[in-house]
């Protein structure tokens, strides 16, 4: 099934880029809707108590250990849906504004978003590690194509920049990843499956060594501070489609590498890099709040919110609490969804008035009523409103943060305040104000093709909102195994199911 779910957007993409012009938009959506469907069908098949299901596993290289091998827990299970979801918006977002005078364009394109949607679903099921690092560099060639060949004018050196840090990371986890073959191989025959490296003893010293090359990496991926500088750029210079893919999925992989193999692999090392990691975690949440509210272009702004929100999911996953790790994983989720919802609506206003300079957008939300209105929810969700899902996430967070130290969660709650600060000074220079004249007889409110690409985004972020509980019965039990696995015991209660009802109310 995981195969199948992995290798059908990879097929896509190539008979997408060999098929005629006038085909490859029909063919690449009917591709990823397929792909989508798929998805739901693993999710079904799918059961939450716990544990890594759908496996599959392959020798591929007998002499190093290496296994072509799938499978999916509570964690990867919800971003293999997460990025299913997401493709297909994107394609009908970028339906048009990705083309050009004969098609090529928007076939390019669809053909590297396919790719991507494919090798990003391979990083969120391997379960061998060599299998991982070599998909986990692959994202990188159709997010290099997507970047440098989509997009405004500065877009291939963003491109450049963009890669040179991505290779940077992946040099230093191959060399941890040539680490561990020497440990296992010390210790028995080697293997690079997941499941036999979290059984291996690995030296204190050893342990803190490889640690630090795979949390480098991912520092980067994800990003956090200091190894953010590429993120601003890249979204600023890509096409919000592309953007939605990069922070929203490709980025994932960074917190989703720390969780699964950080504190999987390495747990005595996570301990001992906590009070380093949520330093750097609370840098990035109060820093990238701070200098985003200084941003002019709207989709740098935008970028520059997730250095933030990113620390925020290190943050809690570092805190190595029941609360701080399930709260991580759904703010992956619904970061994923409301910032996806943020980018796409921010491209809706640059195809409508040709500049993503806050200082010339004004009175957008008399000429554009709808627009306005999908681009405030995001941005509420982006803030945090209760009410939409990404308030339940940091909700959890800061719980953790407060639970880890006082002073953690004091510095993380004011990112609260600042995004208070950037989301709406954002949307009252924008959509507020006199409408200029030009904008009044030309702009149009969104389609039906545009508000369908953005609708099930908001539909979600209201229903995971008031109803977390999907969610939450998908990520606890994967967030009970791994903190029984690091050897963390929570502090708070456990409330007996079977207490009587009578005896429930004489406490009271």
């Amino acid at each position: 099934m995981l195969s199948v779910l992995i290798w059908l957007p990879l097929v896509g993409a190539l008979a997408v880029a060999v098929a005629p012009r006038a085909l490859s938009k029909t063919l690449g959506m009917g591709v990823a809707l397929v792909t989508l469907v798929l998805g739901v069908v693993v999710a079904v098949r799918y059961e939450v108590d716990g544990g890594m299901q759908l496996t599959e596993t392959h020798t591929w290289i007998e002499a190093f250990g290496v296994h072509y091998a799938l499978g999916v827990d509570g964690l990867g299970l919800l971003l293999v849906l997460l990025t299913v979801a997401l493709v297909p918006l994107v394609l009908a977002a970028e339906w048009f504004t990705a083309d050009d005078a004969k098609g090529a364009g928007a076939r390019s394109f669809v053909a590297w978003t396919l790719a991507l949607e494919a090798l990003s679903l391979a990083v969120f099921c391997a379960t061998d590690v060599f299998l991982f690092y070599v998909v986990f560099e692959a994202t990188l060639v159709p997010a290099y194509f997507l970047v440098g060949g989509f997009g405004r004018d500065g877009r291939s050196a963003a491109a450049t920049k963009f890669l040179m840090f991505q290779l940077a990371g992946g040099l230093i986890l191959l060399a941890s990843v040539i680490g561990l073959y020497v440990v296992s191989a010390e210790q028995g025959d080697p293997s690079y499956l997941l499941s036999d490296l979290m059984a291996l003893d690995i030296g204190t010293d050893a342990g803190r060594w490889l640690f630090f090359g795979f949390f480098i990496a991912f520092a980067i991926k994800a990003p956090l501070f200091p190894l953010h500088t590429w993120l601003a750029d890249t979204t600023e210079k890509a096409t919000p489609g592309t953007s939605v893919l990069l922070v929203c999925v490709l980025d994932k992989i960074g917190t989703f590498g720390m969780l699964r193999f950080c504190l999987g692999i390495f747990p005595e090392a996570s301990e001992w890099a906590t009070p380093l990691v949520i330093t750097l975690a609370l840098i990035s949440i109060v820093y990238g709040a701070l200098i985003a509210i200084g941003q002019d272009d709207m989709l740098r702004l935008i970028g520059l919110t997730s250095l933030s929100h990113f620390g925020f999911i290190t943050l809690g996953i570092f805190a190595l609490s029941s609360q701080g790790s399930t709260g991580a994983i759904l703010y992956m989720v619904n970061h994923g969804i409301g910032t996806a919802a943020l980018f796409l609506a921010a491209g809706y206003i640059y195809h409508r008035r040709g500049t993503m300079s806050i200082r010339e957008l004004r009175g957008l939300e008399k000429a554009t009523p709808v627009l306005a209105g999908v681009f405030l929810v995001a941005g509420l969700a982006t803030l945090g409103l209760p009410g939409l899902s990404p308030f339940v996430s940091e909700f959890l967070v800061l719980v953790s943060a407060f639970d880890y130290a006082w002073w953690v969660g004091a510095i993380a709650v004011t990112a609260v305040v600042l995004a208070a600060i950037y989301v709406l000074w954002m949307y009252e220079r924008t959509m507020t104000g006199p409408t200029a004249v030009e904008v009044e007889k030309d702009a149009k409110d969104l389609g039906p093709r545009e508000v369908g690409a953005v609708a099930p985004l908001l539909v979600a972020l209201v229903l995971f909102g008031f109803y977390p509980a999907p969610l939450l019965d998908v990520a606890n039990p994967f967030t009970d195994e791994l903190l029984a696995h690091v050897g963390v015991e929570d502090d708070a209660p456990d409330v007996p199911a079977d207490v009587p009802h009578a005896e429930t109310e004489g406490d009271h």
